[in-house]
This record gives structure tokens, sequence and C-alpha cells, in this order.
């Protein structure tokens, strides 16, 4: 029977072994060089290279990030679901290449803006397999005692490459121009990400079959199919949670430059305080998955959570000082740093590993859903009132009723081979 303990983790499967950190330096560059982060990072590089080349405008052009958060929103669980039928390391691989290759077509661009958004659909849909659910699900597998900071460390990837790639691409563009540079970065998945994946990324149960046939089956298989999930409370609760932590956490980043314009902070000053988001994001990572560890995972969120909530909160008064604009930079990327790191936990233990892709994939729809809105509302609300404030105290109010309803999730489910296909509750 299925048994819950409030605060402590499961005991199955929990041993651990140094091959594990190699599978999370692998998931990290994977993370890195994958369809999350690399499109994100770079379209600012891009665009007044194609406003000049197509005289097309700023605006039309991010629109292409609306393409892909719409499209994902749809692949994102077949391809979940494709990493619990095949594999996460086969779907892995073939999704890099597939990725890298779609992205490098953006230099054939001729200046059917109609056109360039296909290429963004049809590379959202084939570039699925190298989001979050691929990586996270092997990392699971490998760790117990220590699978949030294994996951804060592989999530880190998408740091990685804010830091790396805006250099990098503006040297390819400055050098060899912008359709080269589309060909550059796109070669990153396949000769970076490619070989990595082929070399270090294995999943635990692959590995034990190879040593002793008869451990394999043990691995990492138990927890609820799709449909159990889908009738338990705890999915919808985990739902609206992430739906209110989405929109509250992802609609401040793209508009923290104006929001701190609107504080009447010079060009300078903005880059020097947001400069420091990137850095807030990885100790999110990393702090967050290290108490993930140590304290029931809910009660955990709803700690961190106050950080962000806080940091928002910040930003909707009056007047703003250099070092309360800098506190708030730091609070808001250190929980958006803790979004996916907390999701990913939340799903393992609460789900199981069983169909762990095709769930996570449900749950990324959500996220994308809650995500992509939470900035227009509140450039919406700039728009209309000329202040983000009201959007802002609105952010507050949703993070902190997300953190309380990961409160509602109680214990921590056991699952056992008898409970894989009928899990009950003792």
């Amino acid at each position: 029977m299925m048994s819950q303990v409030l605060g402590e983790q499961p005991h199955f499967q929990s041993r651990e072994t140094p091959r594990g950190w190699l599978v999370v330096l692998a998931a990290m560059v994977g993370v890195a060089v994958g369809m999350s982060p690399v499109p994100f990072y770079t379209i600012g590089m891009f665009a007044p290279e194609l406003s000049k080349a197509f005289g097309w405008s700023f605006a039309s052009m991010m629109g292409s990030i609306g393409v892909q958060s719409a499209v994902v929103m749809a692949s994102s669980p077949m391809a979940g679901f494709a990493v619990d039928r095949w594999g996460a390391r086969p779907v892995a691989v073939v999704s890099l290449l597939l990725f890298g290759l779609s992205f490098m077509s953006l230099a054939l661009s001729s200046g059917s803006l109609l056109l360039y958004y296909a290429q963004w659909g049809v590379m959202s849909v084939l570039g699925a397999g190298t989001l979050s659910a691929t990586w996270t699900r092997v990392v699971n597998g490998w760790f117990d005692k220590n699978r949030g900071l294994a996951l804060g460390l592989a999530s880190t990837g998408t740091g990685l490459t804010g830091f790396l790639i805006k250099p990098y691409t503006a040297w390819i563009i400055t050098d060899y121009g912008w359709r080269t540079a589309f060909v550059a970065v796109g070669l990153l998945p396949i000769v970076v990400g490619i070989p990595v994946i082929l070399l270090l990324f294995h999943e635990k149960r692959d590995v034990l079959a190879t040593v002793d046939a008869h451990e394999a089956p043990e691995v990492e298989e138990y927890g609820l199919t799709l449909m159990q999930a889908l009738r338990s409370h705890r999915f919808w609760i985990l739902a609206a949670a992430f739906f209110l932590i989405a929109f509250a956490l992802t609609a401040p980043t793209p508009n923290l430059e104006n929001i701190l314009k609107s504080f009447d902070f010079k060009l300078a000053q903005i880059g020097r305080i947001t400069a420091s988001f990137g850095l807030a994001v990885i100790a999110g990572r990393i702090v967050g998955g290290w108490m993930l560890d140590r304290l029931w995972a809910p009660a955990c969120a709803f700690v961190i959570l106050l950080i962000p909530a806080f940091g928002s909160w910040l930003l909707t008064g009056d007047v703003l000082s250099s070092q309360a604009a800098l506190t708030a930079v730091l609070c808001i990327g250190f929980g958006a740093g803790f979004e996916f790191d907390l999701l990913a936990y939340l799903i393992s233990r609460y789900f199981g590993q069983r169909n762990y892709g095709t769930i996570y994939g449900c749950f990324y729809t959500v996220i994308a859903f809650g995500g992509g809105l939470g900035p227009v509302v509140y450039g919406y609300a700039f728009d209309s009132t000329g202040t983000y404030g009201t959007a802002l105290l609105i952010g507050v109010g949703c993070v902190l009723t997300g953190a309380a309803l990961l409160l509602l999730l109680g214990a921590y489910p056991v699952f056992s081979a008898s409970d894989a296909t009928n899990p009950q509750q003792s």
C-alpha cells in the first residue's frame, strides 16, 4: 500500500552514485543549448538586424516569442509522452538535432513575416524535446536525498546561456553578418549538446540494466498514470498554484527595465541594476534546490516565494531608491530561478516517475499560459494607467495565493511496485 510521510523523503531507490553528478553536468549542458534559453536570449541581438534588413517592427519580431509560447503549450505534453515512451536520451538527441537545424533555417529569412512565424512554430514543435521535462526526468531518477540540489544545478544551464551567448552572437553578427550568426548559434545544440548527451546522459535504469539485469525493473518506474493524476486533487491544486506563480514571477521580468524607467532611473543605472537578475536566478536554483532536500517542499516553497513577493511589493511605491531597486530585482530573480526546480521536484514526489514526462508536459502548458499572460497584463496596465503599481500588487497576491495553495498538497506519497497500476493510500 502507498504510505504518506509529511516532510520525510521516500526511501525507495535511494542509492546515489558519483555517476549521477555527471548526468547533472550533461543535463546542465542540454538545458543551456536547448529551446528554452537560446531563442529567448538571442532574439534581442537579431531584432535590430532583421528590422534593418526587412523593415519589420520590433513588436512584430517579438511576436515570435508569443508564437513559441502558444505552440509549446500544445507540443510540451507530446514531448513528455515521447520521453516516457522512448526514453529521455533518444528524444534529447533527436530534438537537439532538429532544434538546431530549425534555428539555422532562420538564416534563410526572405522578408515574409508569416514565413518567419511559421519557422518559429516548426522549431517549437521539433525542439520541445529539449525542454525541462527531458532533463529533469533523468536527474530525478539518479537522486533521492540530493534531488533538489541536483535539479537546481542542472537548471543553471539557462544562466550560463544568458551569460555567454549574447557576446558570442554579437561577435558573429559583427564580423560575419546575421545570417551566419543564425547558423553559428544553431550549431551549438548539435556540436556541443549532442556529443555531451551521448557520452554522459544516461537513465539510471539503463545503466543498472547493463550491470545487473535483475535490478533494472526496480528503478524509478513507480507512480501514477496520467489519468490517475488527473483524478487526483493534488493535480488541480498544483495546476492552480503554478498558474498563479508563473503569472506573478514571469510578468515583471521583461518589464523590469521599463518599471525602473518609470522611477526616473537613467539607462546606465538600469543596466547595472538589472544585470544582477541572472546571478539571482542561479542563486535561486541552487539555494532553493538545497532547501528542498531538507524541508517539506510546500513549506519550503511558501517561505522562498515570500522573497519575490517582497521584491514586487518594493516596486509598488511612489519613489524607489537605487538600493531598494537592486533588492527588488534580486528578490524577483531569486524566485524566478526557483520556479521550475520546484515544479520538477513536486511532480516527482507527488506523482512518481512512471509517467513523469507526460505529467510534467501538462504542467508546462499551465506555466506557459500563465507566464505568457503575465507580461501582457503588466504591459496593458502600464499603457492604461502609466504605472505598474496595481499590476504589481496583483502579482503579489497571486504569488502568495499560489504559495498557500501548495500547503494543501499534504504528505509525500511513497510508491511501491504494488502501487504502480492501482495506487492506494493507507
